[in-house]
């Protein structure tokens, strides 16, 4: 299995604040992007979910040591995520085919979503970039920043809420 491409994703992080308290990484692998969100923010709980029941016990295993149950990994798929409504205030997607409404529901208002893709293999413009703000609207997110960097490119969005329609007024 190929490492996801972190170098968007670090590139990604930096377009979200405040930091996160609740993280969640989609079709997490075995792990690396949640790993790395946990570092990237020491104070937030990470939650991976993957549909593979394999992935999920290779990225708990990677775990190590967390008396405090701050990274966890469970069986999930995108299209039914095993989390309540407004749970998040990130959600992350490396490589994956975003089910935006799901992703929108675990969202709580005025949270992020990354979504990364890595370039390998793919042609020119194939993130698709009319489509996804298209899409995005329609799931109530608003595209923050989108751009190349490193090995793949990255796209941030931020759910729309009472308190962001308020202020765009």
């Amino acid at each position: 299995m190929q490492s996801p491409p972190l170098t968007p994703l670090a590139a990604a992080v930096l377009h979200v604040g405040p930091a996160p308290e609740r993280v969640l990484e989609i079709e997490c692998g075995a792990g690396d992007g949640a790993l790395f969100l946990a570092r990237e923010y020491p104070a937030a709980r990470v939650r991976g979910v993957d549909r593979s029941e394999e992935n999920v016990r290779a990225a708990t295993a990677r775990v190590g040591l967390d008396p405090e149950g701050r990274v966890a990994f469970k069986p999930g798929a995108p299209r039914s995520l095993p989390y309540p409504d407004d749970f998040f205030d990130l959600v992350v997607e490396i490589d994956g085919r975003p089910r935006l409404s799901e992703a929108a529901r675990v969202l709580r208002p005025g949270g992020h979503l990354i979504l990364v893709r890595s370039n390998a293999g793919e042609p020119p413009g194939a993130f698709g970039a009319w489509r996804l703000r298209r899409g995005l609207a329609s799931a109530g997110i608003e595209l923050v920043e989108s751009a190349d960097a490193g090995d793949g490119s990255f796209s941030v969005g931020r759910l729309r809420g009472d308190d962001l329609a308020s202020a765009a007024e």
